[in-house]
């Protein structure tokens, strides 16, 4: 797919509470609900809150930590309610200054989560806080999970390239703390350590940026397994959305990614030397140590990535824009550089950017 789309400004928000993985490990030995679990599951939250897991703070949706064990679904919905939509239109403000660009000249809104459901849906509500145009293109995407960011940038490209608008804002927001759980499944366990709230968005036009460096999107592709669906994914068990996280995702994100990319590069007639810059979503240290395996890189080429994941942990769908930003912010060296976003279905996605 030919580009004729640039990623022309960049926004990244998060809450403003703070916690370092000390602090959740302190306050999770106090509540009820810890003490409710087997010794083995409390073992295995000392490990990870207290481990080399990558992560040394996350920011939450949590006035207290003590909130995180408050589960009754209405009070997680209300959470979800409340901070996604500002989240989201903090991230989008924020990518709009950095274009250039005034709300006036949005024509289209994709807004991707995954960690709730509203209807009408978030850009009902961003498009109100930002004062978008009534006549402005609208688009919820859910259930896209942790990769939704390419799909989301893909969605944006065609609506440009079809010539129906000039100008698409893209936002990805989730509030994991909208969906903290706790029981004696060790899936359920490890994704409460490493997942924190966040959004991320991308103003995409089809010209060239007014003061941003040229971040031109080239082409993108997708791989869906579907057998391996119940290995990654959300379900509702008492009105509750509850992460499947199983030990097979790390090794699945590390062959899924690594294939992508050699087949992309393939029709693309480039080696993977070509590849100045890596931007890959930070599942976790365990997905990122496959990750570098299987692409063949150093520890150096994952420095955005594990950036992100040591200061906001795993974020979702917005993380890989995270890491995009930070690319951008250290100035690094122009070229080709590979984007990928992965998660729930198993789903794997990638982008070959143009970069000045």
């Amino acid at each position: 797919m030919v580009g004729g789309m640039f990623l022309a400004g960049l926004g990244c928000s998060v809450p403003s509470t703070r916690y370092l993985q000390t602090d959740c490990w302190e306050t999770l030995q106090s509540a009820a609900a810890y003490h409710e679990l087997n010794s083995r599951s409390q073992a295995l939250l000392r490990k990870v809150l207290l481990g080399k897991n990558g992560i040394e703070a996350r920011h939450l949706s949590l006035d207290r930590l003590e909130d995180a064990f408050v589960q009754e679904h209405d009070v997680l919905h209300q959470r979800f309610i409340r901070n996604a939509p500002v989240l989201a239109t903090t991230a989008a403000e924020q990518a709009l200054e950095a274009a250039g660009i005034g709300v006036g000249e949005i024509d289209a809104v994709l807004v991707a989560t995954c960690t709730g459901y509203l209807c009408p849906g978030l850009t009902s509500h961003v498009g109100e806080r930002l004062g978008l145009k009534p006549g402005v293109f609208a688009l919820d995407l859910v259930g896209l999970g942790c990769g939704a960011a390419v799909p989301t940038l893909r969605t944006a490209q065609s609506i440009l390239a079809a010539g129906n608008a000039r100008t698409v804002l893209c936002i990805c927001v989730e509030v994991s703390s909208a969906a903290f759980y706790l029981d004696d499944d060790p899936g359920v366990l490890i994704s409460a350590c490493l997942f924190g709230d966040g959004a991320a968005a991308a103003v995409c036009t089809a010209s060239s940026p007014k003061r941003s460096r040229a971040v031109r999107w080239i082409s993108a592709a997708s791989d869906l397994s579907p057998s391996d669906r119940d290995a990654l994914r959300f379900e509702t068990r008492g009105g509750r959305l509850r992460n499947i996280l199983t030990p097979q995702v790390p090794a699945l994100a590390g062959a899924r990614v690594a294939a992508l990319c050699q087949s992309m590069l393939a029709d693309a007639g480039l080696h993977r030397d070509a590849i100045r810059e890596w931007i890959l979503h930070p599942g976790g240290r365990d997905v990122l140590t496959a990750l570098q395996s299987g692409l063949g890189l150093s520890g150096n080429d994952l420095r955005h990535s594990a950036s992100v994941l040591r200061n906001h942990g795993n974020m979702s769908s917005p993380c890989v824009l995270f890491a995009l930003r930070s690319a951008l912010e250290e100035n690094a060296p122009g070229g080709r550089w590979w984007l990928s976003s992965f998660g729930a279905g198993f789903s794997c996605h990638g982008a070959l950017l143009a970069v000045d």
